[in-house]
């Protein structure tokens, strides 16, 4: 089958690679129909490159239709259409049971200290093969895999609940947004426009969006939020207090990450990183403060004192300078991690099932390409070209 790899710092080919197979009686084999780009595969094509091996699949927001399943999955059958949450449970451990299935104790990348095996997304999270390919192995496939209505809607009504979705969902949940209160979203790309739309509809009165971006910010402001553009200003904290009676928002939402515009110290580490052997570099961006972190700095200045912080922007340094002093003084909680997306997709679903589109998902995809155009969309979307905001790999295109 053909498959997006891994080649190195911003190279990513087409290449042809073996078809799956089931391994496991919890398996089943997906023909992927729709397959996204998510921001945190940038940074494996930017920044983390030495936690992946040359020739890995990659991907990790894919739906399609199911080929075959092992004889202990039972929920869904060859035919079914489905989506298949980005990281990998069991449904069943200690962890899943609290609903913690980004730690599911199965999956567990025990080796490297991590979280739950996630698709396609380097040897920390388990190295198991992504769903930027024509056909892909769903392991825990008992659990989960979500089926999805074989109703004639295109595939980017549901893909989203792979990732973006219940991502964004969590993001709002962990941010605690008091009804009819206010919530900042500092950064407008997939993750960021939807926690605007999600906090709208949940019952926040003010949202505002941050970016710099133009095709971001518009597309934000279609959906009912105040949009600011920071190269515009000195000091968002100081516009934001402005508009919220001097006070800060309610809520923060940071949805940027480690690479965020700016921080030239952050920008230099990772500078640096990329030209050390992978085994030097490695070592670097885990132990020491490589992320750029003027995003999350501004949210931590914004946000109201008693406020909440959410942190769904991915960060990967163990000794990033955090502002202690301020975060305590004025009493923040702050609620960050990985999304545990089946605890949250049966809530979405239904959201989704209707004309309405109360989230606004039909706008969202601003890109749909041959999987064999996918190098090149890398490149567009990392570059933030032609408008890209979402692009959606057709592998049978």
């Amino acid at each position: 089958m053909k498959a997006l790899t891994f080649h190195g710092k911003r190279d990513v080919r087409i290449d042809e690679v073996p078809d799956p197979k089931i391994e496991e009686p919890t398996d089943a084999i997906v023909r992927i129909t729709s397959t996204a780009i998510c921001g945190s595969d940038l940074h494996l094509y930017e920044v983390l490159g030495m936690f992946i091996e040359e020739g890995d699949v990659l991907g990790h927001e894919p739906m399609g239709i199911v080929e075959e399943v092992g004889p202990e999955v039972t929920h869904i059958k060859a035919g079914d259409r489905v989506v298949i949450p980005f990281n990998i449970s069991c449904g069943d451990c200690w962890m899943c049971n609290q609903q913690l299935y980004a730690q599911c104790e199965t999956t567990q990348v025990r080796g490297e200290e991590k979280g739950a095996s996630l698709f396609g997304y380097t040897k920390l999270y388990g190295e198991v093969p992504g769903g930027q390919a024509e056909y892909l192995r769903v392991p825990q496939a008992h659990f989960g895999p979500i089926k999805v209505p074989e109703n004639g809607a295109p595939d980017e009504r549901y893909l989203f609940l792979s990732d973006v979705l219940p991502t964004a969902w969590q993001a709002v949940e962990y941010a605690a947004v008091p009804q009819g209160g206010s919530v900042a979203v500092f950064g407008l790309g997939p993750i960021g426009q939807m926690s605007a739309r999600i906090a709208l509809h949940r019952g926040a009165e003010r949202v505002f969006g941050i970016d710099r971006v133009p095709e971001r910010l518009e597309m934000a402001s279609r959906h009912g939020v105040e949009t600011i553009d920071f190269e515009q200003h000195d000091d968002i904290s100081t516009v934001l207090r402005e508009r919220t009676d001097g006070r800060g928002p309610d809520s923060v939402i940071e949805a940027v990450g480690m690479e965020a515009h700016g921080a030239p110290a952050g920008k230099m580490a990772q500078a640096m990183a990329g030209l050390l052997p992978d085994e030097l570099a490695a070592k670097l961006i885990e132990k020491a403060g490589t992320d750029r972190m003027a995003a999350l700095l501004a949210a931590i200045d914004s946000v109201r004192r008693g406020g909440t912080l959410s942190i769904s922007g991915v960060y990967g340094g163990m000794v990033d300078p955090m502002p202690m002093m301020q975060l305590f003084d004025k009493g923040v909680q702050v609620r960050m991690g990985q999304a545990h997306v089946r605890r949250w997709t049966d809530e979405i679903l239904p959201l989704l099932e209707g004309d309405e589109d109360p989230l606004g998902v039909d706008d969202l995809t601003t890109h749909r390409v041959p999987l064999a155009e996918a190098p090149g969309a890398y490149e567009m979307f990392q570059k933030k070209e032609d408008g890209a905001i979402k692009v959606v790999l057709k592998p049978g295109a």
